[in-house]
């Protein structure tokens, strides 16, 4: 039976281009879908009752796929519904991209099939950063000593515990705002200034913590059982210095690492843990010797690092949407 695999994500995305030209080589029918030109630009559809069955189907480009012979469904980023532009209230653009969203986060949710690197729902509870820290903490895993908080008072006290010492970071990776006027923020360390603020916290909390000095990140991307680690010397440039998501690759160099075997098993340990097949992990190397934990991303980039190493982590991804596993490397 040939694989037939949904792939989940924007229109300009590469990576989930490379993969799939390697599935179609592989002999599997692969469909790119960008969820967010459902209704107008693609149909998906479900009748459910009366026949004592229930059949979901797509219509994209002109031709219907049956959804409940999908074998792997990778929602790899998909983007939001995005009604038309004929519709100008924002209070009503807001009801129509929540009702189609709402409509098939519980169809994928739905089907049978394998899907990476887990249902809608356990990737969203996973990208949580107050309870991905949390199993971390109970996984052995070393944290930075993290206060999440909108109490002032609270804050002040952390500050002057780690003597000033702390940065802030988003609970939340993806902007916000509109695309007109979009609200993000990187890792930043606290100054004298931002305390001047500080009231300003009450209207929401924020994640704080400790500064752990480093030797360089590492960005380790797991693969079912495969980890690949990659340094990232965020150290080098001053530009990268406490988020190396501020990208200067030219000052940065990458390279592959290999992680202690007790080290790679707890990065193993949490994607599983967090019920999911795939998941990028970042660390801190301090200049001790200490791998201490950051975050979890369930569907971090990876493709930047692969270009970087040559590290096999295309080859594992189709593999895992292929068969639902991958090996270790030996």
């Amino acid at each position: 039976m040939t694989e037939q695999i949904l792939v989940l994500t924007d229109a300009e995305d590469v990576t989930a281009e490379r993969v799939a030209a390697l599935l179609t080589s592989r002999g599997a029918e692969v469909l790119l879908l960008d969820p967010g030109v459902v209704p107008t630009g693609a149909q998906v559809d479900m009748i459910a009752g009366g026949t004592g069955r229930v059949r979901r189907w797509l219509r994209l480009g002109g031709r219907d796929v049956d959804l409940d012979g999908l074998t792997c469904v990778w929602h790899r980023r998909p983007t939001a519904p995005v009604p038309p532009h004929t519709v100008g209230d924002p209070d009503v653009r807001a009801h129509l991209s929540g009702e189609v969203k709402t409509y098939l986060d519980g169809l994928w949710r739905a089907l049978a099939c394998r899907q990476v690197p887990a249902t809608r729902d356990v990737i969203d509870r996973a990208d949580r950063k107050s309870y991905h820290l949390a199993v971390a903490v109970e996984l052995g895993f070393a944290v930075p000593p993290t206060l999440i908080t909108a109490d002032a008072d609270r804050l002040l006290d952390f500050y002057d515990e780690h003597d000033g010492k702390i940065i802030t970071k988003p609970l939340h990776r993806s902007p916000r705002g509109t695309a007109e006027a979009p609200m993000g923020r990187y890792t930043e360390p606290v100054s004298n200034r931002d305390l001047g603020y500080i009231a300003a916290l009450r209207l929401s909390p924020m994640i704080v913590q400790a500064y752990v000095p480093k030797d360089f990140e590492l960005r380790v991307t797991v693969v079912g059982a495969a980890v690949f680690a990659v340094e990232i010397h965020s150290q080098a440039t001053r530009h990268t210095r406490y988020d190396w998501r501020r990208y200067d690759h030219q000052n940065t160099p990458l390279q592959v690492h290999s992680l202690p075997g007790d080290v790679a098993e707890r990065c193993r340990a949490l994607v599983e843990r967090l019920g999911l097949s795939y998941g990028a992990i970042d660390l801190i190397l301090t200049p001790e010797g200490e791998y201490v934990f950051l975050e979890i991303n369930p569907n971090g980039q990876y493709d930047w690092l692969e270009l970087a190493t040559g590290l096999p982590i295309t080859a594992a991804v189709a593999d895992l949407l292929l068969t639902g596993s991958v090996e270790a490397p030996a």
